[in-house]
């Protein structure tokens, strides 16, 4: 499967052909061996995941891999430098069996589960890793986090391996999504995407005692200012193609980076704004969303949300900081 996949590569919808046994792509640079930018303990992601909830003594947080390269240019992308500006050179790459010892490293730490960051291009590499690792005890939760840009029969591979998807759904107009990051088709095949990993899921999360989520779909919307990811037409496409019993993920954390000044890219060259933020609450009600989680409008993109991907072994600020500031201000349970 490896070797079928990778001598012409179509995993995303690029489908680019590229003989990646032999060559990197050309359109998002991943070659045959995958390249590990980070590999840590995570409290950033939601509550149900990181255990922020828990409390600072109990948060393990989730063992993310954060990949190298990516299939999508966001022009505002917070982990430009790995995901766009990472140099190829010799050592960057890992073997299966060096990915596999990662995971199980890891979960030895007691983080709740395990999250593959930016994990398109990598996804049979991935696979194989897993089943190494998978023979040497692993038995966490595993999370496809994902930008949506996926192919739909590459997903269909990942039907009983993946737990938990945590897709970021950008965009509902295709010429943001070109503009922005460089995404043709993104909404078809983003929502296409989506609605397999909803099949293979359903709208409910299966979550254990502590609160803490085992498996399940979670869509994450990023809030963008002057409304650039249209959030409204994504939540009613949500509503009635899959359920409004979904779970999302609220996110209020947009800050300009990377290439947007306000001469490149003068529209999305400030924060959100309040009122931006409580139109997309008042459109989670008209919708009738109710479970999830929304980051409070004064997180506004604060060093948390910072990644400095030059220190690999912790691209992100205090752990023990973070899950307070998270476990404080964001509900577990109603989006």
């Amino acid at each position: 499967m490896l070797e079928e996949h990778l001598s012409e590569c179509g995993l995303c919808p690029w489908r680019c052909g590229a003989n990646r046994l032999k060559e990197r792509s050309k359109v998002c640079q991943a070659g045959y061996l995958p390249v590990i930018s980070a590999a840590a303990p995570h409290f950033g992601e939601e509550p149900g995941l990181s255990g922020a909830h828990l409390g600072p003594d109990a948060a393990r947080g989730t063992g993310n891999i954060f990949f190298g390269y990516c299939n999508l240019r966001c022009v505002y992308c917070q982990n430009w430098q790995i995901s766009q500006e990472l140099a190829w050179q010799p050592g960057i790459e890992k073997t299966f069996d060096e990915l596999a010892q990662i995971l199980l490293h890891l979960q030895a730490h007691g983080c709740h589960n395990l999250g593959f960051v930016s994990p398109t291009p990598w996804t049979p590499q991935i696979l194989k890793a897993i089943e190494i690792a998978a023979g040497r005890g692993l038995n966490l939760p595993l999370i496809y986090n994902t930008n949506a840009y996926d192919s739909v029969d590459v997903l269909q591979l990942l039907e009983d391996v993946v737990d938990i998807y945590l897709p970021d759904l950008r965009y509902s107009d295709d010429s943001e999504a070109l503009r922005y990051s460089r995404a043709p088709d993104y909404t078809r095949r983003s929502r296409l995407a989506v609605a397999e990993m909803f099949r293979q899921l359903g709208a409910d999360l299966v979550v254990d005692e502590r609160g803490l989520v085992r498996r399940g779909l979670i869509i994450r919307l990023l809030i963008l200012p002057n409304d650039l990811a249209g959030v409204r037409a994504t939540l009613e496409w949500i509503c009635e193609a899959l359920s409004p019993r979904v779970t999302l993920s609220i996110m209020s954390q947009y800050y300009p980076t990377y290439k947007v000044t306000d001469e490149t890219f003068p529209l999305l060259s400030r924060k959100i704004r309040r009122r931006e933020y409580e139109q997309v609450l008042e459109w989670l009600d008209l919708y009738g969303f109710e479970n999830g989680w929304i980051q409070p409008f004064e997180a506004g993109a604060p060093d948390y949300y910072r990644p400095d991907f030059s220190n690999p072994a912790a691209p992100f600020a205090d752990a023990r900081d973070f899950s307070l500031h998270r476990g404080s201000t964001e509900s577990p349970t109603k989006a």
